[in-house]
């Protein structure tokens, strides 16, 4: 055997060896989820082997604990949608306003300065942002509705949505700041040469281009603010309450969900077993906004195919205009 074919067979044997272990990753991963679904499933089929699942998804007051205990979700999933809502308000226009200014205005220089000072607040620990929450951001909240003539209270939904809309900027931004870039130059030049302005050329042409990116990123944005505990805990409170006013305090999912393994009921109670429950249907929460996502992305990414072919078009036609005899 050649020493050519031996090293064939060797680079052969390597190739199939990545292959293999890509594979296995793949399937430690769908098996990982999988894994989460089951751990979570056979628990809240135990929970509604015991309370009603109807009475769980339309009920108005989650009372455990107490004699004649209820277990209706509706608050606390009505908490958490108006304190995410609160959040992506905040993040998105801020995250996505200055991944703009990062790649289409400022210098190099200056983009230098103001990227790593954006993705440092990614660092600082959701503890410290529940403390910003409840002495500095609560306090303001209520002079401000004092001045207005409303009634805040210090653990606000309108607080702890604020600040963590601050903690998920560094995300959106950092993400649609690499994919706003990643959008080819020529593309900005040739809308540029067709007569558009800078900013008409962001709005038409980049930001479409991107805009599945974009997608992505408030989606991952999104993600951390539904699982976020400790902000919710210190700045919005404990208490399930029924309210879409953010000047009132309420709580989420994944708070409810620490206080009922936590506390010292038994493991097959149902104050116990809700958490699961909680849990499987923030699971399928979750699922569909994804899924909703991804036709999202399917939808842009088909409409920025037509834009680039009516760009590439109308740039033919206008050099032909251009290389005609007078």
């Amino acid at each position: 055997m050649s020493t050519f074919e031996t090293r064939n067979k060797k680079r052969e044997l390597i190739e199939k060896l990545i292959k293999s272990a890509l594979i296995i990753a793949s399937v430690i991963s769908i098996l990982t989820t999988f894994g989460i679904l089951f751990s979570i499933l056979f628990e809240a089929i135990e929970f509604f082997q015991m309370r009603s699942f109807w009475y769980f998804i339309t009920g108005m007051e989650w009372s455990p604990g107490v004699e004649g205990s209820k277990f209706g979700a509706v608050p606390i999933f009505a908490g958490t949608f108006v304190i995410t809502i609160i959040a992506l308000c905040v993040a998105i226009p801020v995250g996505l306003g200055s991944a703009i200014y990062m790649s289409e205005y400022a210098s190099s220089t200056t983009r230098d300065y103001i990227k790593p000072i954006l993705e440092v607040l990614a660092g600082i620990p959701t503890v410290v942002y529940g403390f910003f929450a409840a002495i500095t951001v609560a306090p303001l909240i209520v002079k401000a509705a004092d001045a207005v003539g409303l009634e805040a209270t210090f653990n606000s939904a309108l607080a702890s949505g604020v600040v963590m809309g601050i903690m998920i900027i560094p995300v959106i931004s950092s993400l649609s700041d690499d994919v706003i870039r990643s959008v080819p130059d020529s593309q900005r030049k040739a809308a540029l040469g067709l007569g558009l302005t800078q900013g008409e050329t962001i709005r038409d042409i980049v930001i479409p281009s991107a805009l599945p990116g974009i997608i992505s990123a408030s989606l991952l944005g999104l993600s951390k603010a539904l699982g976020e505990t400790m902000i919710v805990v210190m700045a919005a409170g404990l208490r399930p309450n029924l309210s879409w006013n953010p000047l009132e305090d309420m709580t989420t999912v994944t708070v409810t969900i620490v206080n009922s393994l936590v506390g010292d009921f038994e493991f097959d109670s149902p104050e116990t077993l809700s958490a699961f429950a909680l849990g499987l249907v923030l699971f399928v929460v979750t699922l569909i906004l994804n899924i909703i996502s991804l036709s999202l992305i399917r939808k842009f990414k088909e409409k920025y195919k037509v834009n680039t072919l009516w760009l590439k078009e109308k740039r033919k036609i206008n050099k032909t205009l251009f290389m005609m005899p007078l």
